[in-house]
């Protein structure tokens, strides 16, 4: 009893008032039945789990099927994540459209077409899911078997749901793919950005720290280590002093190239194919096809393999 009137005696009216003033900046917009209502960061990633259970049935999701039952499961799966999914990508269009009415029809519209395109491309993302799971096993040799892959490296998990992402991110979705990429970041530590273009075979060894940016061009059968960066060396400004946006300045890296730990590579370079870029080295420039760049060559080239942002 003494704390509850310690805790009524507290002065919270200015605070709740000071608080209420500063988040007032940053809430939604409102339309005319209230606030216009966001998507919801639960029902993504519910799908992207659901995703995952169609991609790797058994492994996620129901784990008793048998093959008489898979086509039904996969099938009632796809149906439900894309009925939750249209929803949240009605709610992502209509903020940031900033309609009246949260209703539109033009958003209901938008929304199903999106995911109709995003259903016929789902095979192929499957695809390049399980040609990343082959790439770890043979670029592994602590793997035995494919399906601690599946299970349990962090890798997989982050490329699976950038993948997923990326199909949103082409059909101009908002938010929504962010908040994909950012789960994966938050449980793995490794930061790909939706609008990074992967090819096939792509495996992210140990993966803790790797970041990728969102213009990054990735080729086939690539492999990189943690702490890895592929990222802009500069930001070209407005008039107003603001970065502008949605130019190329991340690395293209090209087939077969390998990028060992800690290694930093920036700006709109190209690494050739087949190159192989040494632990910690620190790039700016691009090198040609079948180069083998370390830390020692580096510092005796000087600003002809980099030097700085």
């Amino acid at each position: 009893m003494e704390n509850r009137t310690r805790t009524a005696q507290r002065p919270l009216a200015p605070v709740v008032d000071a608080l209420c003033q500063q988040a007032a900046a940053l809430a939604p917009p409102r339309n005319g039945n209230g606030r216009i209502v966001l998507p919801s960061r639960d029902a993504v990633l519910a799908c992207v789990e659901g995703l995952r259970g169609v991609f790797f049935p058994g492994y996620f999701g129901a784990a008793d099927l048998s093959d008489e039952h898979l086509h039904y499961y996969v099938g009632a799966t796809l149906d439900r994540v894309l009925q939750a999914l249209e929803e949240q990508v009605r709610r992502g269009l209509a903020f940031a459209e900033r309609h009246e009415d949260e209703r539109c029809t033009h958003c209901a519209d938008r929304a199903a077409e999106v995911c109709q395109a995003f259903l016929g491309r789902l095979p192929e993302v499957r695809r390049l899911v399980g040609s990343d799971v082959e790439a770890a096993y043979e670029g592994d040799p602590a793997l035995k078997i494919k399906d601690e892959a599946i299970f349990s490296y962090p890798g997989v998990l982050a490329v699976t749901n950038q993948r997923i992402a990326h199909e949103l991110y082409a059909l101009a979705v908002p938010l929504i793919p962010r908040m994909i990429t950012e789960q994966a970041h938050a449980v793995t530590g490794i930061d790909i950005h939706p609008g990074a273009r992967i090819g096939e075979r792509f495996f992210i060894d140990h993966g803790t720290g790797v970041v990728i940016g969102e213009t990054a061009i990735i080729g086939a059968n690539v492999r990189v280590y943690q702490g890895v960066t592929l990222g802009a060396k500069s930001f070209p400004k407005d008039e107003k002093g603001l970065p502008i946006k949605g130019i190329d300045r991340h690395p293209i890296v090209e087939d077969d190239v390998v990028i060992y730990s800690g290694a930093t590579i920036l700006g709109r370079v190209t690494i050739g194919r087949g190159s192989s870029i040494g632990g910690n080295v620190w790039l700016t420039h691009g090198v040609p096809p079948g180069s083998r760049v370390t830390q020692a060559e580096v510092r005796e080239a000087g600003f002809e393999y980099g030097g700085g942002i």
